[in-house]
């Protein structure tokens, strides 16, 4: 069984107003994995992003990124973003812990075609750490959308220069896996890093 509802996220929506982006709310085909993949997530109690070559992962888990990482995942995003993927890689890191200072308004860098995120966090009932999408770099209360992190809870965009995207600040657990398409020409450049990352920070 897939873990990933390809159809239901093929159908989202694609917005075009501020940036390219879609969101897809309960991407999971079978609800039970909501509560699963939670479960089997990676204890992380430091912030940053985490190398997934770093971490134990649970089957799920595992399947999971596999499938984010695979070609049909891959073909739904060139055709919902109008754009060939040929010539990139994909990246995959975890988040386990948000602090205080994350969640500061940001785009993303140059070498990123397209993120991804897909939060983890069965039962989110929080008020802040959603992710917003935001119309300037200047304001937090500038989104116009915002994201619960509940587990199953996608959303893609397109990199560009005014992609200005942050939440709320939360102190505490919040589970997420965030994919970056990077051109190839750039790679070995975030290879590197996650090279000393995965060294700083091997998990059991």
């Amino acid at each position: 069984m897939s873990i990933l509802n390809i159809d239901k996220i093929s159908s989202s929506s694609l917005k075009t107003d501020h940036f390219p982006y879609f969101k897809c709310l309960n991407c999971f085909s079978d609800s039970q994995l909501n509560k699963k993949l939670d479960q089997e997530f990676p204890e992380i109690s430091d912030g940053g992003s985490f190398p997934k070559e770093s971490l134990n992962l649970g089957e799920n888990l595992k399947l999971l990124i596999n499938e984010l990482e695979g070609e049909e995942f891959k073909k739904v995003l060139e055709k919902k973003f109008n754009v060939d993927l040929s010539d990139s890689e994909v990246i995959s890191t975890l988040r386990g812990y948000s602090r205080e200072k994350d969640g500061q308004i940001h785009t993303d860098s140059k070498s990123k075609i397209l993120t991804v995120l897909l939060y983890l966090n069965h039962e989110w009932k929080e008020e802040t750490g959603n992710l917003r999408m935001l119309s300037n770099k200047n304001d937090i209360e500038s989104y116009f959308d915002e994201m619960s992190s509940e587990s199953g809870n996608m959303i893609a965009f397109r990199v560009t220069e005014d992609c200005w995207h942050g939440f709320l600040p939360f102190e505490g657990t919040r589970k997420s896996i965030q994919l970056n398409y990077v051109f190839k020409k750039s790679l070995s450049i975030h290879n590197f890093r996650h090279k000393l990352s995965a060294i700083f920070k091997k998990k059991t």
